[in-house]
């Protein structure tokens, strides 16, 4: 399922895969910005280290899901 907006995922890392162009994927935890990033295209995916509270934003459509840690 495609979002634009807020992702609330439970997991400590986190793969985001892009469905639009220049797509700006940032981390916040309530209000307060802790990261951001822009993926260029189409098709980009960026895996995320994060705390299971923060949020994920997406400016255009992306999928999220949780990732495996080998630790």
């Amino acid at each position: 399922m495609a979002y634009q907006g807020s992702m609330k995922l439970r997991a400590h890392f986190v793969r985001v895969q892009t469905q639009a162009a220049a797509n700006t994927v940032t981390v916040k935890e309530s209000s307060t910005v802790i990261g951001s990033t822009i993926l260029v295209t189409a098709g980009d995916s960026i895996i995320i280290e994060k705390e299971e509270s923060h949020t994920v934003e997406t400016s255009g459509n992306a999928v999220g899901s949780a990732v495996s840690s080998t630790r």
